[in-house]
């Protein structure tokens, strides 16, 4: 996982997320500029929780997702399993009990669903989401 993780999303998934947040701006009035400001700062945010920053971020961990906090809800590791679902701040998934940071540091050593591998190429993969499992 890298930073441009941060922008691989389902074209659908990219229509849902942004109709939501998006369209609700521009009904509201919000400005041309806020609506553009709002999009830049949400894919740079993104693209910096996906990031291979090692940098150890002291007290903002605690107010802020930061790459090593993001990671841990990629994780394959057992204990990444249902954690660390918040995109902006990490307190709710400290009251909701979902919260996982290692003290000493470490990251995940892998990432993804084990046993769930992905298909290859783009077509395969922009359809997985909507075919049936075959039993």
């Amino acid at each position: 996982m890298d930073w441009t993780a941060g922008a691989r999303m389902h074209f659908f998934e990219i229509l849902a997320l942004r109709s939501t947040t998006v369209i609700p701006m521009i009904v509201l009035g919000f400005s041309q500029g806020a609506v553009n400001a709002y999009v830049l700062v949400v894919y740079l945010y993104a693209a910096f929780v996906h990031s291979n920053l090692g940098w150890k971020f002291g007290f903002l961990e605690k107010l802020l997702v930061t790459p090593r906090f993001h990671h841990w809800h990629d994780g394959i590791e057992k204990e990444a399993i249902d954690v660390n679902f918040a995109v902006h701040f990490p307190l709710f998934d400290k009251i909701f009990g979902t919260h996982h940071m290692p003290e000493n540091g470490r990251w995940p050593s892998g990432y993804g669903i084990g046993g769930h591998p992905v298909p290859k190429g783009y077509w395969q993969q922009f359809l997985h989401p909507f075919q049936r499992k075959k039993q």
